[in-house]
């Protein structure tokens, strides 16, 4: 037990700065406030119910020295003590910090067959699911493990918003869009501008038509930029644009699932065109752009309704970005979409 105690605390704390890492260069006092916080907790938890002399220096488990280490240790004592739901909800984190995502589907699985009724695991379980899928989709069992957690929280954010994503993606954009419809009032404001953009889309798509505007704008200095994207045309394509053409600029996890973390939609209009990008771009409230180290910055020229990819699109080269604020890239669209 003593083993496993402290490899959660150490995990933790590696997961934890993995995600925050982005906030560390401009919030160090906010994310050491975190840290400390979840330590605190972690062994003020331990002390009121497990064995507190264990935690004594001498009967401490060598601490790991990476993130892998840690991982491992933490493997070898599931082995020991194999029910235990939130250390394999721990591993399932870890597994997917390290970008293993097919063991993180089988983390997360053991966890929710240990605790079946905690909606955020089912949630955690179905991502697990989506990010294991070679073509980025919500299968079937993922969709019935959101089903099981909205039925357990009927008001859970992320499992409404991954319904409405797997809605969308069997090409059911009325219900994606209804689906994600009252998850306006509850998000804050800039998640709201950049959610509507979403519904909207899937509205179109369905041909139905935009939500009306009952909320203003909130205002353009409420979330700094954290990359500054600049997107040139070539000069072969030019006479490939047309009226109603709809430029797309977005960034999405690297290695991750295709719906962008941060995404602007524009009005075709004269190149170069700059476009801030920031955490109230972010069409997801369950991510934010400011939560990932690197992201993938993509520029499309959509000849459709949707940011999706179809024939006859204009495209530029992905590129890979750090996400800094003050960070600048360009994107040039020089291809067409076969």
């Amino acid at each position: 037990m003593t083993a496993f105690v402290i490899l959660a605390i150490v995990l933790s704390l590696a997961v934890l700065l993995a995600v925050l890492w982005p906030l560390w260069r401009d919030a160090r006092g906010l994310v050491l406030a975190g840290v400390a916080t979840l330590g605190i907790a972690t062994f003020a938890l331990y002390r009121a119910v497990g064995t507190p002399a264990a935690l004594e220096p001498q009967a401490a488990t060598p601490m790991p020295a990476t993130l892998d280490d840690a991982v491992a240790q933490l493997e070898a004592e599931l082995k020991k003590q194999p029910n235990e739901p939130e250390g394999w909800r721990l591993l399932g984190k870890s597994y997917a910090a390290l970008q293993r995502y097919g063991d993180a589907q089988k983390a997360f699985e053991r966890a929710v067959q240990l605790l079946p009724t905690d909606a955020d695991l089912l949630v955690e379980a179905a991502q697990a699911r989506l990010f294991n899928n070679a073509d980025r989709k919500l299968d079937a069992q993922a969709v019935a493990l959101l089903d099981k957690a909205i039925a357990i929280n009927p008001d859970h954010q992320r499992a409404l918003w991954f319904v409405g994503l797997a809605q969308r993606q069997e090409g059911k954009h009325a219900e994606a869009a209804k689906t994600w419809e009252p998850l306006l009032a509850k998000v804050d404001p800039n998640t709201a501008a950049t959610l509507r953009t979403q519904i909207n889309e899937a509205r179109a798509e369905a041909g139905l038509p935009p939500l009306a505007d009952t909320a203003p704008a909130p205002a353009a200095d409420a979330a700094p930029a954290l990359l500054t994207v600049t997107v040139d045309l070539a000069p072969a394509l030019k006479d490939k644009l047309a009226p109603g053409d709809t430029l797309f600029v977005f960034a999405r996890q690297v290695g991750g699932p295709p719906m962008p973390v941060a995404a602007k939609r524009l009005p075709v209009s004269a190149f170069p065109v700059t476009v801030p990008l920031g955490d109230g771009d972010s069409p997801m409230p369950t991510l934010k752009l400011s939560q990932l180290p690197q992201v993938q910055l993509v520029a499309r020229i959509a000849k459709g309704n949707g940011p999706a990819a179809q024939s006859g699109d204009l495209e530029a080269t992905a590129v890979t970005a750090d996400v800094k604020a003050g960070n600048t890239y360009t994107l040039t669209i020089d291809r067409v979409v076969p």
